[in-house]
């Protein structure tokens, strides 16, 4: 499987315009969890609206096209303030987007039993948390009891996992956190299918984690 590590190509002269990530599977291939339909929609048009919108205005201070989308966001407070507000909601909704579509993944078909972490990930979980339900029982309710838009978390700061959820499309990063897995709570993620019953949405998303997405991300962060 693909994965989703810098998403930006090179334009006219020096700089460098995002571009939208292509799937690493199938819009279908995470039903019945995730329909096609809001797949096709939730990338090929939410998510090209973020690309779209944070080229446009990073185009009025071309000297930051030349710096990554994660330097962008941890060093949010120093992008002009005209497009702050753009870059902050359109930068992060690009970045939790980009990661979102990689930690997920078709649920192999001969698996039996439950879809959950294996190795040194499931290990400091559990350290962390106590035993892996106890996490995803966090993380379920950090998404589900999030007013509003927003992300449930799973994050690494200086080595230490934390779970939490943020509005928006508010990134860790902003808070010098490295998220490692989240899940979107907006209501285009989930409404065509699960309408107002996010709680079923954020339990059939447990089904299509890509648990080994997760932990290279985890073995990476710390």
């Amino acid at each position: 499987m693909a994965h989703v590590k810098e998403h930006r190509a090179a334009a006219a002269g020096s700089e460098t315009r995002h571009v939208l990530p292509p799937l690493p599977y199938d819009f279908a291939a995470l039903e019945p969890h995730i329909d096609a339909q809001t797949m096709q929609i939730h990338h090929g048009k939410h998510h090209q609206a973020y690309v779209t919108n944070l080229n446009n205005a990073l185009g009025k201070h071309p000297e930051l096209l030349t710096k990554s989308l994660e330097e962008l966001l941890r060093d949010i407070k120093s992008v002009p303030e005209d497009i702050r507000t753009t870059v902050r909601n359109n930068g992060g909704g690009h970045h939790n987007h980009s990661l979102f579509w990689t930690i997920m993944a078709p649920p192999p078909p001969a698996r039996t039993g439950e879809n959950a972490p294996t190795g040194a990930l499931a290990d400091v979980i559990k350290r962390t948390f106590g035993d892996v339900v106890k996490f995803k029982e966090l993380l379920s309710t950090a998404a589900t009891t999030q007013f509003g838009s927003g992300w449930g978390w799973l994050t690494v700061a200086d080595g230490k996992l934390e779970v939490f959820s943020k509005p928006n499309q508010d990134s860790p990063l902003m808070d010098n956190k490295v998220p490692i897995l989240g899940v979107d709570v907006w209501e285009h993620a989930y409404y065509l299918k699960y309408q107002n019953r996010r709680p079923d949405y954020v339990a059939a998303w447990w089904n299509v984690v890509n648990w080994a997405e997760v932990s290279r991300r985890y073995e990476a962060a710390r």
